[in-house]
């Protein structure tokens, strides 16, 4: 968007704005616009939360923001038929939803590289995707046990200080 107040100023109803995150630059503007009398539109701002857009959000558009944090389904919403699909297929709408399985883990997989390649390190983590991937790996191998950190370690090359950090 080259000249964002053009394009947005003159919308009305329900404008969208999804992947907010990559466009904090925004907030400012959206202040002014929501501000105007003139104003008609009533915006919805979708994306991944950061700390820093949090802030950033909540300082530019305070008193005029709400946060809705939305979670995957969970088995009262989808019913004890659904049990099996919720739990083995993450709970994400797109993936339990999915018409099947290769489907449902096509999605996970690639929200999974999404979430390593893009979003983790807009939360400041700056850990090469192959090696996070390996560590959630490890993890989820371990889930339900008591956490050996030195061993984990051991098994990433890593120092067991990094893994408990």
């Amino acid at each position: 968007m080259q000249n964002p107040q053009l394009a947005l100023e003159r919308l009305s109803g329900l404008v969208v704005l999804d992947e907010i995150q990559s466009r904090p630059d925004l907030f400012p503007l959206l202040r002014v616009l929501i501000d105007r009398p003139e104003n008609s539109a009533r915006f919805l701002l979708l994306g991944s939360a950061s700390p820093t857009l949090i802030r950033s959000a909540g300082e530019s558009l305070a008193g005029r923001i709400q946060f809705v944090d939305l979670h995957g389904f969970d088995i009262s919403e989808l019913g004890v038929d659904a049990e099996d699909a919720c739990w083995s297929r993450g709970g994400f709408p797109l993936s339990v939803l999915a018409p099947s399985d290769a489907d449902s883990l096509g999605w996970r997989e690639g929200f999974l590289r999404t979430f390593l390649q893009r979003d983790l390190p807009q939360f400041g983590i700056q850990v090469p995707e192959p090696t996070m991937r390996r560590f959630w790996t490890m993890l989820s191998h371990a889930h339900g046990q008591v956490l050996n950190s030195s061993g984990l370690a051991r098994s990433m090359g890593m120092s067991d200080k990094t893994i408990r950090g």
